[in-house]
């Protein structure tokens, strides 16, 4: 769900066309790990991305949901300057950032996550038929102080991965990204998150051309990411999804 690119948005950024969709996450953490009993079950994402001359702008907001309302959001903004007249060369410019909240016996409380800003340059590839398509980004990554939680700052990287094929005429979609980044505060002082997700494309079927909906399946694999109800994120999860996603 975080920091996610769509195969509809890798092609927008070589065909200069608008992507925007809404996702739908049931999460199975609580239930297949006895530590992540407190994990949300239901996250919705929500994506833009758009081209122009210059370059591109892509922004998603992830939002968590408990049984009594809205548990915690994030949010993520990235600007792409083109260098070359063929697009695969790019300026890369990020901000990360959100809130969460929690219960305790009798009251509730909020937390301001660590924010960031990366700056780099990335590489995009895509196919001549645009079935497949591959990002590479390499930023430098500053993270804030966080008043909230007496959080220090510190510079680090993150190099990013994105790709995305369509297959079976259509029908199926094979997309995801993979995050790399330096962290001092976890074990080994690197964290590492990637979220590969499959759909099947509702509107590559007969009948069913305007049902821009998919169904499918992502499943989030980390390391040292997962914060489990002990307090800590230290350890490797591998964590599906069920999922639907909406395509305007």
């Amino acid at each position: 769900m975080k920091r996610f690119f769509t195969l509809a948005i890798m092609v927008a950024a070589f065909c200069c066309a608008n992507a925007q969709d809404v996702q739908l996450h049931y999460d199975l953490g609580h239930s297949l790990y006895k530590n992540l009993s407190s994990r949300t079950s239901v996250t919705t994402t929500v994506e833009m991305f758009k081209p122009d001359t210059w370059g591109s702008t892509y922004m998603f907001t992830d939002i968590d949901y408990k049984s009594d309302g809205v548990m915690g959001a994030y949010w993520e903004i990235s600007r792409e300057f083109n260098l070359t007249k063929n697009k695969q060369w790019a300026a890369h410019i990020e901000y990360d950032g959100g809130l969460g909240s929690g219960k305790t016996m009798d009251s509730y409380y909020g937390n301001r996550y660590q924010h960031a800003v990366l700056l780099g340059g990335a590489w995009n590839w895509a196919s001549k038929d645009f079935s497949k398509t591959f990002s590479l980004q390499l930023m430098y990554k500053y993270q804030f102080k966080n008043a909230h939680t007496g959080a220090h700052p510190f510079s680090g990287f993150q190099l990013t991965e994105v790709w995305g094929t369509t297959f079976a005429k259509g029908l199926c979609t094979f997309s995801g990204f993979c995050d790399l980044w330096y962290d001092p505060n976890v074990n080994g002082k690197m964290i590492l998150l990637s979220e590969p997700q499959f759909w099947f494309n509702l509107n590559t079927l007969k009948g069913m051309k305007d049902v821009n909906l998919s169904l499918g399946t992502e499943v989030e694999i980390s390391n040292n990411f997962v914060w489990n109800d002990k307090g800590q994120n230290n350890r490797f999860y591998a964590i599906p999804t069920v999922a639907a996603k909406w395509t305007f």
